[in-house]
Parts: structure tokens; sequence; C-alpha cells
């Protein structure tokens, strides 16, 4: 059977988004324990239960992989002490909240409320808080709306908390102008280019003995990967999709649904700052009026940056009718109040008015249309599950489930290297590549809903093809590999008499002068590790370096500039510096106040719990 090309993107569809929540709460078999085991830890009063603990290992595995491109293993995360720095994380968080809740530190319903409101997490098609993907996210995630939403109080208390016991941190001027100094010095520098023009006899053809002796000598370089030929049999819900046929009155319940994500109240994007008593309020209102101070200095003096203060769109529904009435009482962007909130008098700076907003269903009908149309492609899938896993279970081949099924046969010769659509999906890749001859094909789920099973038909193990079939490619990477070392020897000896005395042209070279490149900065055609040489270089230092195949570099450097303290780009530059040292610095503080509060509180951590919940997660694998 012919396989289906797998290109038909769909567009935004809730399900998917909430799928992706799912996975980063970590719901594909976490919640299953069994026995009374409940908890791994606890500090003070406040117990980490095995949830939390699965949950944390499963998401510091996809963190890595996000930043590293590679799976980690829990055996792996081990061995690096991964695990164990999960552990002194949530302990660090639970002695946080147990201190924010000792204090009588909280935060209202309406917080609540809005946090999540404003999870994107939790939007629907137009964009809006969805009420009925919201729970279907969390009861697919282990979790109930009262854990969820404890869990969200607790996290602003300890933000709370952060900003009480660092937001006075302040960054020692000398620290940071030292550091924007050498960030902003700059270099002048000549440079010339080495080409092949200027070798000696140009670029050289190789002789049948160079050919063979530079093949026999680098045949890992032509070596092919091992190659494993599989068959598989699979579905997703985009196969099936075009096929779903869906009511018009469907659509158009689905749409009045989510009537409330479609009609948006009028909003105002704002920022609000909390102040002590309205007396200070208000003296901070009539220094802001009379042109002596505004809100961004206000925030800065306060040791807080204008994401501690963003409280984002604002509808009147969400906040106390005191508010309300302040924000929209206001015709156009500006301050309002001060007003009274659960944190204490607040001003408001309005930065947009937001008109209430209503899309029609023929703007987002093909949106809804995908969305159910996945969505019962997906359910399809997942009731024929069973079907198919019996159809395994009995004996039926690959070919014979494709002929009965919705699934569609294939084949690949997989390696690293492999493209097929099937191989973008990283479950398939781990089968695939761990999957022995004579193993029994078993159904497996693919991320978006999808199933597969494949089959190893037998693998070719890496080999270097013969000189003859590869002759061409051979000849190619020696004219490189002599080219390239031929133009770093003559760069090198050009930079030598440079560097004796002789001028760029007396040594035969056309140079081209460069004034004022940054730290960071780039000059076309040189690479950034020779940049990055040129700031380690003292001034009059000639150096040399390869290019690539075709060209190598000569470069002087002429001056060594140092920053001017006046320019705008070194006061921008200060300033980020500030404010990325007060947050390293905040962030130093809180996790030694958090170590401080642990070892205060007191903990203990249930070594058994949690080799028990590692043995499950390893087992899952």
């Amino acid at each position: 059977m012919a396989e289906k090309k797998k290109t038909k993107a769909s567009n935004v569809i809730v399900w998917a988004v909430l799928g992706l929540l799912i996975l980063a709460l970590g719901g594909f078999g976490v919640g299953q324990f069994g026995g009374s085991l409940s908890s791994v830890a606890s500090v003070g009063d406040r117990e980490i239960t095995v949830q939390d603990y699965a949950t944390a290992i499963q998401g510091e595995q996809r963190r890595l992989q996000q930043q590293t491109g590679q799976a980690l293993t829990l055996q792996q995360m081990q061995v690096f002490g991964l695990d164990r720095a999960v552990m002194e994380r949530l302990l660090a968080t639970a002695a946080l909240e147990e201190e924010a809740e000792t204090m009588g530190l909280s935060v209202g319903d309406a917080e609540v409320a809005e946090r999540i409101r404003n999870n994107p997490a939790f939007g629907g098609i137009a964009g809006g808080f969805d009420r009925e993907g919201y729970t279907f996210a969390l009861r697919n995630a282990g979790l109930n709306e009262a854990r969820f939403e404890r869990q969200v109080r607790d996290e602003a208390a300890r933000e709370l908390l952060q900003v009480a016991v660092a937001g006075g941190v302040q960054v020692p001027d000398t620290y940071s102008a030292t550091i924007a100094s050498w960030l902003a010095e700059t270099r002048d520098a000549t440079f010339a280019i080495v080409s092949v023009a200027d070798l000696d006899g140009g670029a050289l053809a190789p002789s049948p003995e160079e050919v063979q002796a530079f093949y026999d000598a680098n045949q890992a370089l032509f070596q092919t990967p091992e190659i494993r030929n599989i068959t598989y049999a699979w579905i997703t819900p985009t196969d099936l999709a075009d096929a779903v046929e869906v009511d018009e009155d469907r659509i158009l319940a689905r749409y009045e649904e989510l009537a409330s994500e479609f009609r948006q109240p009028a909003r105002v994007l704002a920022e609000r700052l909390n102040f002590r008593d309205q007396a200070t309020a208000e003296a901070a209102l009539t220094s802001i009026a009379a042109g002596e101070t505004d809100f961004d200095t206000l925030v800065e003096d306060r040791g807080l940056t204008l994401d501690d203060v963003d409280q984002g769109e604002i509808a009147a529904a969400d906040v106390d009718e005191a508010v309300a009435s302040a924000l929209f009482a206001l015709e156009e962007p500006g301050i309002a109040g001060p007003v009274a909130t659960d944190l204490g008098p607040a001003l408001y700076r309005v930065n947009a008015i937001l008109d209430a907003t209503e899309t029609p269903l023929e703007d987002v009908r093909d949106d809804i249309l995908a969305e159910l149309a996945r969505d019962a492609a997906t359910r399809r899938i997942d009731a024929a599950r069973d079907d198919i896993d019996d159809l395994l279970a009995g004996g039926a081949t690959l070919e014979e489930i494709a002929a009965e099924t919705d699934m569609i046969l294939g084949t690949i010769a997989f390696s690293d290297q492999s493209e097929q659509p099937i191989a973008g999906y990283d479950a398939f890749r781990a089968v695939a590549a761990t999957v022995a001859e004579g193993d029994f094909p078993e159904l497996e789920s693919l991320s978006d809903g999808g199933l597969f099973a494949l089959r190893l038909d037998g693998i070719d193990p890496p080999a270097t093809p013969p000189l003859a079939r590869i002759r061409a490619a051979v000849e190619q990477a020696w004219q490189e590999d002599t080219t390239a070392r031929r133009l770093s020897e003559a760069a090198d000896a050009l930079a030598a008499r440079i560097e004796a005395g002789e001028t760029f042209a007396e040594a035969g070279l056309t140079a081209e002068t460069v004034t004022g490149i940054a730290r960071d900065g780039r000059v076309e055609g040189i690479s950034a590790d020779l940049l990055s040489r040129l700031f380690e270089a003292e001034a009059g230092r000639v150096l040399a370096a390869p290019g690539n195949a075709n060209r190598a570099y000569v470069l002087r450097l002429d001056a060594v500039n140092a920053a001017d303290p006046e320019a705008p780009d070194t006061a921008e530059l200060l300033t980020a510096i500030e404010t990325q040292l007060r947050g390293d610095l905040t962030s130093d503080l809180f996790d030694a106040y958090g170590q401080a509060v642990r070892a205060d509180i007191g903990f203990e951590v249930d070594q058994q719990a949690v080799q028990a919940v590692q043995s499950q997660l390893l087992g899952g694998h």
C-alpha cells in the first residue's frame, strides 16, 4: 500500500495545545504508584507527593532535551546527580511555601483566577480562556482544580516572599561599570584574504596514488551509517481528519460553547505598583503629575522590574469594582488610582485600552472544523487500539494489520539521518533504534495521538564503499583538505612577513581596514573564532587563520579602543548589566534564604519512596 504523505499542518487546535500541557504536567503514567505510597519528602507540615516528584523528574528530562537536543534517561540523570538537584528544588520550594503560609502571605481568589485565565496553555481557538479545556487538561494530568489552584496560590505567595526578601538588592556601581567597560571595548583591524589564486600553482589535482592513500587513511570519512531496515504500520489523526464528516450543527454548537472567547469585553493593558499606605501612594501620584518622577522610576526604586508589576490584560470582571471603575474611567492611557487592593493602595499605569470585540463564526469556522475533525479522528484511533492489539497478539503481520484497519504500511531504511515523516517522532525513533530482529511488533503511541507498530527486517552494518564507487567524493575531499592546508601555511608565512615589518601591499595582499569592531560584532567573511582571538591579542599583533576550503585570513590588530562612558550605547549596556546582575544576586540571596528556612523548619526525605518512584519511572521506559 502506498505511503501517505504527512505534510498537511493543522491550524491552531485546542487539543494539541492541551496535549502539550498534559506533557508539561507529567500526565502520562505518573499518577498510579499504588499501595500506601503518597509522599517522598516533607518540610514542616508540607508534603512533597509522589506525583510532585515524578512530574518534576519528567519535567527536568524535557527541559534538558530542549536545551541539548538529547533525551537523558533517569539512569543518566542519576550519574550526574540531576535527580538530587530536582529533590533539592522541591524541598526549597516547599520550605518557602511553608514560610509564606506561616507569615500569612497569600493572594486573593481574583489573582488566582487571573493567572489561570492568562495561562496560554488553557487558551481556546480564539486565544481566550477555555473552561472545558482547563478541566480536561487537569483531569488528564492527574490533578483536580482545587489542587492546581492551590499550587497557583502557593506560587504567588512565594513571589510575594521573594519581593520582600530580595526586592532591595543593589549592584555596586564599580562592579557593573567594570564589566560594561570590558564589554564595550572595540578594535580596529586590517585584514586580507589569502585565496587559491595566491598559491603557487593554484589548485592541484591528485594523482591516482594520492587518491588511494587519502582513501586508505580516511576511511571513516566515507563510512555509511548503520541502516536498520524496518517495516512499520501507522496511523495519525491527520490521516483520518479529512475523511471525518462534521455536521454544521456541531460546528455552530461548538462556536456557542466558546462564545466567551469570541466575544471579548473591553480590556486594558496595565501595570500595578502597590504602596504601604494611602499617603505614600498619593505622594507618588503627585510627583508623577509634577514631572518629578515617572512610573518606571518608581518601579526601579523599589528594586522591581516591569515584568514584576505587569498585570497583562484586565477586564472589568477580573478585578474589584473600585479598581475597575478607576481603570475604565480613563479615556486614554495614563495613571489610575490610588485605588484600594488586597495588597494595599496601588497605582495602575494603563498602557493600552482595548475595545470589546466579537469574532464572527465565518472567521473561525475552519479552525473549529479542524478541531472537531481531529478530535473525532483521535477518538476513532483510540477506539481501534484494542482491536489492533488483539490482531497483533493473534499473530497478524503488519501487512495484514494494514489491510484490515486504517493503519498505513510503510518501510524505512532507518538511521540518524532519516528524514521520512514517521522518523520525526521521538517515540518511533526510540523504538526503531533499539528493536532487535525477531522482536514481536508492539503497538506504540505517537505524541499527536497516533499509533504505530514496527518490525526489524535486517541491519546493514556501517561500511566504507569501495573506492571505485566513491572516487569523485574522495578526490573532492582530498582537494579540499590539501587546499585548506596549503592556504593555512601560506597565511602563516604572510603573517610572519607583515609582523616583521612588510606592508600588506608589499606582501602581495589587498587589505581592508575595519574600525569599531564590537566584542560581539561580526565582520563579513571572518569567523567568530578569529574575532575572538583578535580581542585576546595586543595592538600590532598579526594573526593568521583558516577561513574555509577556499580561503584563509591574515589580520592585524591596529588599535584597542576603550569604551566611551558617555556614549548612549554604553549607558544602555550598563543598565542591562545592572539588571542582569541584580537578578542574579536576587536569585542567589533568595536561594540562600530558602536553604536557611528549610534548615530552620526541618525536613525529611523518604529514600525508599524516592527509589520506588524512580523504579516505576524506569519501568515506564
